[in-house]
C-alpha cells in the first residue's frame, strides 16, 4: 500500500489527472463550438438540401446516410484542438524551458552521447585510413572519394 500511495502522490500522476479533466472539458467545448457554429456554416454548402452536405446511398434506408459535413466538422475540431494545444501549452512550455536552460547557463539542446561502439569504430576507421596514407580530417572524419 505504501508504494501505491507514493505513486499516487507523485506530481506526475496528479498533473496527468488534472490534464485529463481539463482535456475532457476542452473537448466538450470544442465539440459544442463545431456543432453549433461550424457545422451550420458547412451545411450552407449543401444548398437547399435539408440534410446539408449529407446524402443517402439508398434513399429509403437512413443507415446508408453519408454525412460529409460531419466529417469536415470533425477535421476542423481536430485542427482547432491541435492549434490550441500547441499555442496554449506546447509553445509556452517550450519557451519557458528554453529560457530556464539559458538562465542556468546550460546549452540549448543536450548533446547526445555517442556510444562506445561508435567511438571505437571511428578510431579503427581513422587508424586504417592513416595506415593507407589517407588524410584524417579534424573531428575524425575522412574525406569522401
Amino acid at each position: 500500500m505504501k508504494g501505491f500511495k507514493n505513486f499516487v502522490m507523485q506530481g506526475n500522476v496528479i498533473d496527468l489527472a488534472v490534464g485529463v479533466v481539463i482535456g475532457s472539458a476542452f473537448t466538450a467545448l470544442i465539440g459544442a463550438f463545431v456543432a453549433n457554429l461550424i457545422q451550420p456554416v458547412i451545411n450552407v454548402f449543401g444548398g437547399t438540401n435539408v440534410n446539408g452536405l449529407s446524402f443517402k446511398i439508398i434513399s429509403a434506408n437512413e443507415a446508408t446516410r453519408v454525412d460529409i459535413g460531419a466529417v469536415l466538422s470533425a477535421v476542423i475540431a481536430f485542427l482547432i484542438t491541435a492549434a490550441v494545444v500547441y499555442f496554449v501549452f506546447v509553445l509556452p512550455i517550450s519557451s519557458a524551458r528554453r529560457l530556464d536552460r539559458k538562465r542556468r547557463g546550460l546549452p540549448e539542446e543536450e548533446e547526445t552521447a555517442v556510444s562506445e561502439d561508435i567511438v571505437l569504430l571511428t578510431e579503427i576507421r581513422d587508424a586504417l585510413t592513416a595506415q593507407r596514407g589517407g588524410p584524417v580530417q579534424p573531428g575524425g572524419t575522412t574525406p569522401q572519394v
